[in-house]
């Protein structure tokens, strides 16, 4: 979650009008303690509060990497030279008082060969070995105390969607998708698109509550020594919420980091073992809901969630969706109706049909000298529906 999730955005007037809802936290106590932080002013005649600044200083420890001895240190010194400053002794104290704001995260145990996950619901959490390859749990480096080999951090979902109801300004914002105005009918956001008004109608129940929520999903792999030489590879899972302006929906401090996988390598194919607890969550929140509080309005409602859209290069593509991108029929769109071309000397797959979605009369269907000199006759392929879709998987075994 961005710095904006965290931290309500420009002031603390909701926090000071009593509009947030101690049903959002665990218990009493807890929220009387955030309101006490949220209220706190960091000295004398400062525009921040005590859980601002302790925010923005554990952001610049984040991109800096800064150490934990060394944030003590700064702590300290900002203690004694500027008297009357309510800021914690150190930086272990500083980190529960963030951890009032509900971000924190879960580990889960994965294994090495990534075939399974040790969930704490699942029987086989108990094990010390993988039912499906028989790999050790536990680290071979560590042998006087079992530490997992591969963790999966998790960060649930639920408490951030609800989050973004508990400032009455983010609040209003999850509604723009309904309120503002369609222009012009031109296809510019989301909710413009014909998938969009297809999923609205299809799914009335759904539709007729505005605050439910419309996600995308997106990751990818990324190297996080930043060094080049280096072969460990982390992906990290993000949610997007579409309820969102447009001018927020894709801003950087809007994005739900939902997990972060483990390298070193690649997941592949075996990512759907980490989407698990995720699309558990998924399904509860489409099916169940969750009951959340919207400051906007005072009133509390029963928020569900829906999964939209994907987004990813080609590579992650073929990792979410399982489709194979590494051979003649790589393209998702044209399914088997392909016209591929293997290019022996360079061992690549090139598509050559690409006229074939031309109109009829179209001067490039006939041009022979720019292309690969014959004319187009072809037709666009065969839109497929979802269930042309579930009869190609029918004969797709799955592992339990």
């Amino acid at each position: 979650m961005g710095l904006n999730d965290a931290v309500i955005p420009d002031g603390d007037e909701d926090i000071a009008d009593g509009r947030l809802h101690e049903g959002s936290f665990d218990d009493g106590s807890e929220f009387n303690e955030f309101l006490k932080d949220g209220n706190e002013k960091l000295h004398e005649g400062s525009k921040c509060t005590k859980l601002e600044f302790i925010i923005k200083l554990y952001h610049i420890k984040v991109l800096c990497r800064i150490s934990d001895k060394a944030m003590t240190m700064i702590l300290n010194l900002l203690r004694d030279t500027f008297g009357g400053i309510q800021l914690p002794s150190s930086f272990y104290l500083a980190k529960q008082v963030i951890c009032k704001l509900g971000l924190e995260y879960t580990k889960i145990d994965a294994c090495p060969n990534d075939c399974m996950l040790y969930l704490d619901d699942n029987p086989d959490n108990v094990q010390d070995t993988c039912k499906y390859c028989g790999i050790s749990r536990w680290s071979p480096k560590k042998k006087k105390k079992k530490q997992a080999a591969k963790v999966l951090r998790y960060f649930p979902l639920k408490p951030r969607l609800k989050r973004l109801y508990m400032c009455s300004k983010t609040a209003e914002h999850m509604q723009w998708h309904n309120s503002a105005p369609a222009r012009d009918g031109l296809l510019r956001l989301p909710r413009d698109g014909q998938a969009w008004k297809d999923f609205n109608a299809t799914h009335t129940l759904f539709a007729e509550e505005p605050r439910n929520i419309c996600l995308g999903l997106a990751t990818d792999g990324f190297n996080p020594f930043g060094a080049l030489s280096s072969t460990n590879s982390v992906w990290p899972v993000f949610l997007i919420p579409y309820n969102l302006p447009p001018w927020m929906c894709m801003s950087h401090t809007s994005f739900i980091l939902s997990m972060i996988i483990p390298g070193k390598k690649s997941p592949g194919n075996k990512i759907d073992v980490y989407l698990q607890p995720l699309i558990d969550e998924l399904k509860n929140l489409w099916n169940d809901g969750v009951e959340t509080f919207d400051s906007s309005s005072g009133n509390t409602f029963r928020m569900h969630a829906a999964l939209m859209w994907t987004i990813s290069d080609f590579p992650g593509l073929g990792m979410l969706s399982g489709w194979n991108t590494h051979t003649g029929l790589a393209c998702p769109t044209c399914n088997f109706d392909s016209f591929p071309c293997y290019l022996r000397h360079s061992s690549k797959w090139c598509f050559m049909g690409h006229r074939r979605f031309l109109g009829r009369n179209h001067r490039f269907r006939l041009n022979r000298f720019c292309f690969d000199k014959s004319t187009e006759e072809h037709g666009p392929p065969k839109k497929l529906s979802g269930f042309d879709i579930l009869e190609q998987q029918e004969d797709v075994e799955a592992r339990d």
